[in-house]
């Protein structure tokens, strides 16, 4: 759409940016965030573990707590904080993703323009993760051919998880310092920008602590020196970018790893449970990477800058605390049995037909009204010259696709059943060796659900809070429209409950 034509003039100058109020209780909120949510993921990993049991033996009994021996049942590292950290492992994940920007650039893929932005004009995406996942998970595949559960990939990741994440947080902030400071070259309203950059709107507050968690920049963009490729293959968008691949496909690998290492201490069978829950998240994340145009119309995209809170949940937080349950089930093997297998299945398969189908319904109606399948849908038309929809799915709740959401959080969570186990030491019939092993006395039993079901009570607020952060953007963006399609669609995310 004129793309050539607008390189060599100037856009449209953009209009002053509203400036809109703090969320997550502001600058304190902001700050309490920055420290607990990474401190939250390394308690899981130290709490529930393969050394002492899930929780640590300790925690069961508090008044009689010792900090050096809870440091042994954890696995604290003999040199402390610094044990935390290892420069080989954190070269490792660079390569990681040095490889995910590689195949980007080099793999052909769609081409796509994005919503219009405040500043005029639209931005081009390229499309090709599904590609570049199915190349990597192809790799390993192989790999694990080769060398069966002892392939280097799934010892590495298990045997240094720690550092692993580590290596993953260190990134994420250093990619927030990195758009945090940029964000200040933005073009100011009136002044020459052919790149189409813009604050986010509710990102500049003049908070640092703030900002620098919320995002200032909308969508923050490098393009890369590189010739003989197009235009779209030579811009980097570091949002999309660090949304679609780091972290979904290292959810993937993750579990891929803890199945592995589960192959390798439940003599060399793999439970329905874990196989389960790596299924119903690989497929969800595939399914993710194959209607990767969808995420164009995502309010992460669309209204959400880039700083702490994206950096850090796309490469931290969905990796390692999403593959929780594959963790916890790689240390003990969990049976489900057909009747738990079925609950799961059927939880799951409602959840995914509600995202999908919601979801798919949105984008269709937002880039083509008329087609065929979604031109029959009733709606209510904006000052803003945007079309509410009033009936299909979305006439039943304002937010229904979280609905769907929430349904596959309980199908993630539900194969550790009353979790807790102990490590203790037995012997092995097969090789007479005596070895540690998880079991689940009366003692332990449910003091692992705060692990294993935590994703599942974090999924519920993070979408409520999500959802009123949304009908508070669109409230001040269609205002007495808003409250005339409010009045028709009443329920939130639970039809005619919430």
């Amino acid at each position: 759409m004129g793309q050539k034509g607008e390189k060599k003039a100037a856009a449209p100058a953009a209009a002053p940016i509203e400036k809109h109020g703090y969320e997550f209780f502001g600058p304190p909120g902001a700050f309490v965030l920055i420290i607990v949510l990474p401190i939250i993921i390394y308690i899981f990993p130290f709490v529930c573990n393969d050394i002492s049991g899930c929780p640590a033996p300790s925690l069961l009994h508090p008044s009689n707590i010792s900090l050096d021996t809870l440091k042994q049942e954890v696995g604290w590292p003999e040199n402390g904080l610094g044990g935390l950290y290892d420069s080989q492992v954190t070269l490792n994940v660079l390569g990681y993703y040095l490889l995910l920007l590689v195949l980007q650039i080099v793999l052909p893929g769609a081409e796509v323009e994005g919503v219009p932005l405040a500043c005029g004009g639209r931005h081009k995406y390229k499309f090709n993760s599904f590609t570049s996942a199915m190349i990597i998970l192809g790799g390993l595949a192989v790999g694990s051919s080769i060398y069966g559960a002892d392939f280097p990939v799934w010892t590495f990741l298990w045997d240094n998880y720690i550092q692993v994440i580590t290596a993953n947080l260190l990134i994420a902030v250093g990619l927030s310092i990195f758009v945090y400071l940029r964000s200040f070259t933005v073009p100011r309203p009136g002044e020459p920008n052919p790149t189409r950059r813009e604050l986010a709107p509710g990102g500049h507050s003049g908070n640092p602590i703030y900002d620098f968690f919320i995002g200032r920049e909308l969508n923050p963009r490098i393009n890369l020196p590189i010739p003989f490729v197009s235009e779209a293959s030579r811009i980097l968008d570091i949002k999309s970018f660090c949304e679609m691949r780091p972290g979904l496909l290292g959810w993937i690998i993750m579990n891929l790893s803890n199945i592995a290492h589960q192959y390798k201490v439940n003599d060399g069978q793999i439970t329905i449970s874990i196989l389960i829950i790596t299924f119903a998240q690989a497929f969800y994340v595939i399914d993710s990477y194959y209607m990767e145009p969808a995420i164009l119309t995502t309010m992460d995209l669309i209204m959400d800058g880039f700083g702490f809170m994206l950096s850090f949940g796309d490469l931290v937080w969905v990796p390692f605390l999403y593959s929780v349950q594959t963790r916890y089930l790689a240390v003990y093997p969990l049976e489900l049995g057909l009747p738990g297998v079925a609950v799961v299945l059927a939880v799951q398969a409602v959840g995914y037909y509600i995202f999908r189908s919601t979801n798919n319904q949105k984008n269709r109606f937002r880039t083509n009204p008329n087609d065929p399948r979604v031109k029959h849908l009733k709606y209510i038309e904006t000052c803003a010259g945007s079309r509410l929809l009033i009936s299909g799915w979305w006439g039943m709740a304002r937010h229904i696709n979280y609905l769907g959401d929430w349904f596959m959080s309980w199908s993630f969570c539900l194969p550790t059943g009353m979790a807790g186990y102990l490590m203790l030491e037995q012997v092995n019939p097969a090789t007479g060796a005596v070895e540690k092993r998880a079991v689940q006395t009366p003692e332990v039993r449910g003091w692992g659900i705060p692990v294993t079901y935590f994703f599942m009570l974090y999924f519920a607020i993070l979408l409520v809070h999500r959802e009123r952060r949304d009908e508070t953007k669109c409230k001040r963006k269609y205002g007495k429209d808003w409250d005339r399609y409010t009045s028709i669609v009443r329920s939130r995310i639970v039809p005619g409950i919430y």
